[in-house]
């Protein structure tokens, strides 16, 4: 896919992982193009699925969500009917912010933002009902070195 990106788009992308509340006017002026092409080659880019969605990025700190905790499970067992019943379920609770399936000793990893440990214990209870785990390790995140939404393009 990423061949069909030329220099322009990827300058785009840029500015828009930025800020993706730019008007149109902005953006055409960053990246050095009249407004008529920079609204095609987005709206091109958005059809291609390669821009997904817009969002606002907020600060868990100041909406008293300051604890990140890596949650790594062991499958209770490898068949589809599991698999499904344990995506679905751990999926759709709301604090669970990225999911991985893994390869290696741990089977799913699943990145979660509460606001304490008192949070995060009543979350454990409603992760170790979604399916039968086979092990659940929490690793709590002591310091944020770095954090980007923007894919290096």
């Amino acid at each position: 896919m990423t061949d069909i990106l030329d220099p322009m788009d990827r300058r785009l992308l840029r500015e828009l992982q930025t800020d993706a509340s730019l008007s149109l006017a902005d953006l055409a002026e960053r990246v050095g193009l009249s407004q008529s092409p920079c609204w095609k080659r987005v709206k091109r880019l958005e059809a291609q699925g390669i821009i997904e969605r817009r969002v606002a990025l907020l600060d868990r700190e100041q909406l008293d969500l300051g604890l990140v905790v890596f949650v790594s499970v062991r499958a209770g067992r490898h068949d589809q009917l599991w698999l499904d019943q344990f995506t679905k379920e751990a999926s759709a609770l709301p604090e669970v912010v990225e999911f991985y399936r893994m390869s290696g000793e741990t089977d799913y990893l699943l990145k979660v933002v509460v606001r304490d440990i008192a949070a995060y214990d009543r979350f454990y209870k409603r992760l170790i009902a979604t399916a039968a785990l086979g092990d659940v390790t929490s690793a709590f995140g002591l310091e944020q070195i770095k954090y980007t939404t923007a894919l290096p393009i």
